[in-house]
């Protein structure tokens, strides 16, 4: 990785669609580069897929909400199983701390969120959790 993949990677999380061309000009360089540097990304790794971002419009008809989790000893690896079962689980990170997972949740409604957490709560191996409904996006950038 070198300073030309860091810019490409920041003009294709702004927009993954943006033609080679368009991407080549903006860097001031050919688009030989450019594709080849995508390519050497992909097959690294580096750039896993492509995806959608949801607009404004289509995240405010959508609940989000954080769930933070304590955990039994040992129960990790079941746990993870089981909460890639519950659909409106969207990410899991392991964290340090009081808590022992982060969740992501998105729901059409409260009551979905509220039947997802109960859900959560009721998996075996979770010692406790406290919820966060998120009200409003003030930053929202690609990582």
């Amino acid at each position: 990785m070198d300073d030309l993949d860091d810019k490409l990677l920041a003009l294709l999380g702004e927009n993954a669609r943006l033609p080679v061309a368009t991407l080549a000009q903006t860097l001031g360089v050919a688009r030989a580069t450019v594709q080849s540097r995508i390519s050497r990304l992909e097959a690294s790794g580096v750039i896993a897929g492509y995806t959608v971002r949801r607009g404004t419009e289509a995240r405010a008809r959508r609940i989000r909400a954080t769930a933070l989790v304590t955990l039994e000893p040992k129960s990790l690896p079941t746990l993870i199983q089981r909460l890639k079962a519950i659909r409106h689980v969207t990410r899991a990170h392991t964290t340090s701390g009081r808590f022992d997972l982060i969740l992501s949740l998105v729901a059409e409604t409260t009551e979905e969120l509220d039947q997802t957490l109960d859900a959560i709560g009721a998996l075996p191996g979770v010692r406790g959790s406290e919820s966060l409904i998120h009200l409003s996006t003030r930053i929202d950038r690609p990582a």
